[in-house]
């Protein structure tokens, strides 16, 4: 039911539940560990290049794989399906990390990857399942809860993972690795025990009568072909998506690459880590007062001011020195991340045709992820050849602000009108 409570919680527990692997493994123990652990190279560019391969290998499949399942999905009504299907890939690749013994980077890339494929693919089908819970002047709220409650969920396994590393014998734990190989084990369970309430409690509202894989996957690509052709036609979605492309990007390297930074520029684990507490328990109340910000000023000129911010601290990420500077680094991402990430997804909601919420998903998600393609292995790439991580992290601007440029080209209030008449 549109607008139910229960719905809205249950979808928003979804966030709760995945959030673990974007806080415990993707942005903070599989860097430290991959440098530390599994890596065989004693340069921390070499090891910083083959983490951001790595996140672009898994970036490059989804985002072929993205416009296609979500055109299915569509048409054989089957966004709950799939959303389980990649949950549950990802949650045993996670589990999966356990197995991997130290100087085996190629397989904990392996797994990694494979884990990052069903994260990033099933949040395809969560975003296209907003629409089924709330209605469009809701949208904004609900997207916003369901960021606000992924940054609580994941920042509490996370504190109980951090504290298991830094006091492992007071949980029975032999060393600080073995509660690391641990946490990956609680993520995959968290991550499972936690999917439950969307699964039962959000129903996907039957567009299409029910058809079989087969017919899916034809309809499918005849579906995808025309959604191309209506992307042209819907200039507005068009730009937004180029935009987005752009900017999240910026977004999306500085959260998975920070940990690796920071190793690169000589912080301790402990410290990076406690960093990273600070985003989840500082963004979970920021999101929500972003997001009653943007109701203000307007959703289009909250993300630009988001866009803004994250400029200046990717300038500001290049002179950092102290671990205190770490950490107001880590405060000013925290404003902005759950804002940025939850209006983009609320604003590209009302501008696509809602009876093809999956498909349009798809390429929300393909070229988001798209774009991580480009970010990690840049930031990568230019730290190996300089020798400078610190120019690395510079090169990141390049996209918030070419990013921001192309947004002031989007009419969101011709970009609804349009949407109305599909």
């Amino acid at each position: 039911m549109i607008n139910s409570k229960k719905s809205i919680l249950a979808w928003s527990f979804y966030d709760w539940a995945n959030s673990a692997f974007a806080t415990t493994v993707m942005a903070g123990f599989f860097p430290v560990f991959f440098k530390e652990y599994w890596s065989t190279t004693d340069s921390v560019t070499l090891s910083t290049w083959y983490l951001g391969l790595g996140i672009s290998i898994a970036s490059i499949l989804v985002a072929v794989l993205a416009p296609f399942i979500g055109a299915i999905a569509d048409r054989g009504t089957a966004k709950k399906k799939l959303l389980i299907f990649f949950a549950f890939l990802g949650i045993i690749a996670t589990g999966g990390l356990w197995i991997v013994n130290q100087g085996h980077w190629q397989i904990a890339i392996l797994f990694y990857i494979i884990a990052s494929i069903g994260f990033m693919a099933g949040n395809i089908f969560y975003d296209s399942l907003l629409p089924a819970v709330a209605s469009k002047d809701k949208f904004d709220y609900t997207s916003s809860m369901g960021f606000s409650l992924g940054y609580i969920g994941g920042g509490l396994l996370f504190l109980i993972n951090v504290l298991m590393y830094l006091q492992p014998h007071f949980f029975g734990i032999p060393d600080g690795e073995t509660a690391i190989r641990l946490s990956f084990i609680s993520v995959a369970v968290w991550w499972a025990v936690f999917s439950i309430p969307i699964i039962l409690f959000v129903k996907e509202p039957k567009i299409h009568d029910p058809i079989g894989i087969c017919s899916a996957v034809k309809e499918g690509w005849g579906q995808l072909i025309s959604t191309l052709t209506k992307i042209r036609e819907l200039k507005v979605v068009g730009t937004f998506l180029m935009a987005y492309w752009l900017y999240i990007d910026g977004v999306d390297t500085i959260i998975r690459m920070a940990v690796d930074y920071g190793t690169s520029i000589g912080f301790s684990a402990s410290s990076l880590i406690t960093a990273l507490l600070l985003v989840q328990f500082v963004a979970f109340p920021a999101t929500l007062i972003y997001s009653w910000f943007s109701s203000k000023i307007g959703i289009k000129n909250a993300i630009y001011i988001a866009i803004i911010g994250y400029t200046f601290i990717t300038i500001f990420g290049v002179f950092v020195s102290k671990e205190w500077h770490f950490y107001v680094l880590a405060i000013m991402i925290a404003c902005f991340q759950g804002g940025i990430q939850a209006l983009s997804r609320s604003m590209y909601s009302r501008i696509i045709p809602k009876n093809q919420a999956a498909e349009f998903f798809g390429f929300y998600n393909m070229l988001g992820k798209f774009a991580a393609i480009i970010g990690p292995p840049m930031m990568g790439y230019i730290g190996l050849i300089t020798g400078n991580p610190r120019l690395g992290i510079l090169s990141i601007i390049i996209l918030f602000i070419s990013g921001g440029l192309l947004l002031t080209k989007v009419d969101l209030q011709e970009g609804e009108r349009v949407s109305e008449s599909y």
